[in-house]
């Protein structure tokens, strides 16, 4: 029999059935599975792309582990190179700075330029040079822009946070959902058309075929109106390329390429977003401008992303951060966990979120400010570092601390690792500069016996006694009732996360 998915994704991954046929099928490449005629076609693009970026290898790397299993399609690591697009060799003045004027022309929204951070006393400047501020601030205007709506829809979670981000400037300098030609630059180049570096691309999907450039539709959640949406253009995105160039794999298995398969529309759309209300969260999301206006003058702040509680470890992490050379004498750690969609096994962000501010309030910590940002994670491994970078760097960030395997994920059949340990390091300080964004490589700590949290350097030179729980153990604990070791994780912590989970 068949299963129709939700839409229909024969352009990127078929459906299939497991038949009770033994041997091969001629038309696919495992047995015992039945393909529709798209999927060779799809597999003949992407062993095409495969052969033409192994034309041009990148420079020796530490390596990427990929998955193979059922309908793995290896991607080589050459799919994060923004210097190489479609196979060919692109030469590096095509990422010289361009002219950004297109994307600093104020269309009546309020702006926060260069000079107005400095009045700030806010060390680092707006990417793009401006803070994108897109909210209407008066009943009036707001009702006027919804009179010219002819429709409205409502957005998804990952949606929700994607237009939050655009209209409070999280995505600065982009005034709305990318258009054709900025999704392909973004996708290909790591960049958008004016120069400016950009991690990953920002679409609006969808599957409706009534949908048109020059609608202008309500966006809602719930009974919330959120934003106005003035479409420009509609396409049919090439997703198979935007896998394999942003996640460096086109496999199902891995969490961001099934999203782009299962869950996104058939359609990409390019918009205008003009800001009505903010969506109302069980955690509090501060803006760009009311983070920045918290920030100490002039001082060095160091981000840590994360999208699961804080134990021991990382608490230690981010605040030896502030000891690295790489880091002013005054500098100051902003943690910004992200509490939107993230992988289906993470524990949920309103629980993430309780778990930060118990431990808020346990550590009382003057150089540590905790804040929370409404982002959907695509698990993009080095592509993703720098887009968690460049949006740190609109919250007023110099510096961010990149941990081993960061926003790394696991093929859901075999388990491997897609990308190596230092990989998002690697990326991060090759483009960290072109950015404007200090990488700061987070410590290798492990507890020891007899001196506590040291580097695992440092504790095999001194022969130390380490102390070791993995999370699958330390969760089975949790469950079962069973006392946690305060090395590796804090009472408080603890305590909420078995009320809760």
């Amino acid at each position: 029999g068949t299963h129709p998915p939700p839409h229909d994704p024969a352009p990127f991954f078929p459906s299939f059935c497991v038949c009770g046929v033994v041997g091969p099928w001629r038309a696919s490449p495992f047995p015992c599975l039945l393909l529709p005629p798209s999927y060779a076609v799809f597999i003949a693009r992407v062993r095409k792309e495969r052969r033409t970026v192994k034309k041009h290898p990148r420079p020796k790397r530490p390596t990427m582990k990929l998955a193979i299993a059922a309908l793995s399609l290896i991607a080589s690591a050459s799919a994060f190179a923004p210097s190489q697009v479609g196979g060919r060799a692109v030469s590096t003045a095509a990422f010289a700075p361009k002219n950004v004027a297109a994307f600093e022309a104020s269309r009546g929204f309020a702006l926060m330029s260069t000079a107005e951070s400095t009045e700030l006393g806010v060390k680092q400047e707006p990417h793009g040079g401006k803070l994108v501020d897109l909210m209407l601030k008066t009943d009036e205007e707001k009702e006027a822009a919804i009179a010219k709506c002819t429709s409205e829809l409502q957005l998804t979670p990952r949606q929700l946070c994607d237009v939050e981000l655009i209209m409070n400037g999280g995505f600065s300098p982009i005034e709305g959902f990318m258009d054709e030609e900025t999704y392909k630059s973004v996708v290909e180049n790591m960049e958008l058309p004016s120069g400016v570096i950009f991690g990953l691309p920002v679409v609006f999907d969808t599957n409706s075929e009534d949908l048109s450039p020059g609608d202008i539709v309500l966006l809602k959640d719930g009974d919330r109106n959120i934003a106005t949406i003035e479409f420009t253009d509609k396409f049919t995105p090439d997703k198979p390329l935007e896998c394999l160039k942003c996640y460096g794999t086109a496999t199902i298995e891995h969490p961001g390429a099934l999203m782009v398969a299962t869950e996104r529309g058939r359609y990409y759309m390019g918009g205008k977003i003009t800001g009505l209300n903010n969506p109302v969260r069980d955690f509090p999301c501060k803006t760009p401008a009311e983070v920045r206006a918290t920030l100490p003058a002039d001082t060095d702040v160091v981000a840590f992303q994360c999208r699961n509680p804080v134990h021991r470890a990382h608490y230690e992490l981010f605040t030896r951060a502030l000891d690295d050379p790489l880091v002013g004498e005054d500098g100051v750690v902003l943690v910004h966990p992200t509490c939107g969609p993230t992988q289906a096994d993470d524990i949920p962000g309103d629980v993430r979120y309780k778990t930060y501010e118990v431990l808020k309030e346990e550590t009382h910590n003057p150089r540590t400010r905790w804040e929370y940002l409404p982002y959907s994670m695509h698990m993009a491994g080095p592509r993703e570092a720098i887009q968690h970078m460049m949006i740190r760097k609109n919250f007023g960030c110099t510096h961010f601390i990149i941990g081993r395997d960061m926003a790394g994920s696991k093929s859901s059949v075999t388990g491997e690792d897609f990308y190596g340990a230092y990989d998002a390091q690697d990326f991060a300080k090759e483009h960290g500069p072109r950015l404007g964004v200090m990488p700061v490589p987070s410590l290798n700590l492990v507890y020891t016996e007899e001196e506590g949290y040291v580097t695992a350097d440092e504790a095999k030179e001194k022969g130390l006694s380490e102390k070791k729980l993995s999370g699958t153990k330390f969760r089975q604990m949790l469950r079962g009732g069973e006392d946690i070791p305060e090395w590796f994780a804090f009472k408080s912590v603890v305590s909420v996360l078995r009320e809760n989970i």
